[in-house]
């Protein structure tokens, strides 16, 4: 790991996912998770704060990033249920067949590798009715913004953590 995978890029994806828009979706989709819940990509905690108390018994958020944990752990101090934060991907989750009623992803299928694994094995932790809770970006409708997209993935991808622009996100 360089200087800027360890110093800078954390705090950049920090202020990216903090933007009123990103803030905005959150406020409006966190609130409805509810019992046993598994954060794929919590990042440094942005959803913890709007997570209802009410309704969520546990988070477990999992990230492969130390940089990124550390900053949630913060918000988990605050948080007013348990919240188990875990150095683990989105490919391979060591938790038991259907062991969470609600699983949440926010602006992180764009970054994990192998994203079509992950999301079986979202599947295959969610409790039968349980609910998959996600708010992502990917490849624009727009013909010539897609095109943008494709030319500038390569170098964006290096540059932002793994994040690809041009993910089919609605098709997986």
């Amino acid at each position: 790991m360089n200087l800027y995978e360890k110093y800078i890029l954390p705090q950049a994806i920090h202020i990216v996912c903090g933007s009123k828009s990103s803030t905005r979706q959150r406020r409006r989709l966190i609130p409805k998770a509810e019992g046993r819940v598994l954060e794929v990509g919590i990042g440094s905690g942005f959803n913890l704060a709007f997570y209802d108390p009410a309704r969520v018994k546990e988070v477990i958020g999992i990230d492969p990033s130390d940089e990124l944990r550390r900053m949630a752990e913060e918000a988990a101090r605050e948080a007013p249920f348990p919240v188990k934060l875990l150095d683990i991907s989105g490919e391979e989750m060591p938790f038991e067949d259907g062991s969470f009623d609600t699983i949440v992803t926010t602006y992180t299928l764009c970054t994990i590798p192998d994203v079509d694994k992950a999301l079986s094995e979202m599947r295959r932790l969610l409790k039968k009715g349980g609910r998959l809770l996600f708010s992502e970006h990917g490849s624009a409708p727009d013909k010539w913004v897609h095109r943008t997209q494709i030319y500038l993935n390569p170098v964006w991808k290096k540059f932002s953590g793994g994040c690809n622009l041009d993910r089919a996100i609605p098709e997986l």
